[in-house]
């Protein structure tokens, strides 16, 4: 896992062996960053990553500038992970981690973000619900984003808000934007 851009740049980290996180490829994560970083002003941009497994796109948001960030994961070797990776690089309050259920962080929460990314197990049962939830719990700001990491068996293309779809490799980023 590596941080690809900002004040933590080319900075690595390698999750266990044993993690049942699936991270979210570098090159795949470059080329998202890439086509973000001409649309948001990540220094103005509150942050939801939910399923956050290694902490990866919370460490490239927090590293690009993002002055709050809310990584959930439910997994306690993964939070412990991104507890450890944290400390490491002295980042404070602008990134809290919640250990919880993703879908219960969907169903219970009120703030409203800028900026909110989900990269859920591909094999979860209920990979579908993700965005329908986080719609119907209006949890994306006014001209926010919402980018949903899928494989290539999913098409979103006729949610509502759904206006671009972005493959690197096996991974495939649906955006939605409000």
């Amino acid at each position: 896992m590596r941080i690809i851009s900002g004040k933590h740049k080319g900075r690595r980290f390698d999750p266990p062996k044993n993690f049942k996180a699936r991270p979210t490829t570098d090159f795949a994560k470059e080329n998202l960053f890439n086509v973000l970083n001409n649309i948001i002003d990540w220094e103005e941009t509150s942050a939801l990553d939910l399923f956050a497994g290694t902490g990866g796109i919370s460490f490239e948001l927090v590293s690009r500038g993002c002055p709050r960030v809310v990584s959930v994961e439910k997994n306690f070797n993964h939070a412990s992970f991104i507890e450890k990776t944290k400390e490491t690089l002295k980042i404070g309050s602008e990134m809290q981690l919640l250990k919880l259920d993703a879908f219960g962080y969907l169903e219970k929460g009120r703030e409203q973000f800028d900026f909110i990314f989900a990269d859920p197990p591909y094999d979860l049962k209920n990979f579908a619900d993700v965005p329908r939830l986080v719609f119907e719990r209006d949890l994306i700001k006014p001209d926010g984003m919402f980018i949903l990491e899928h494989s290539k068996e999913y098409d979103f293309s006729d949610y509502p808000l759904f206006t671009d779809k972005r493959v690197y490799g096996s991974v495939n980023f649906s955006i939605f934007e409000k």
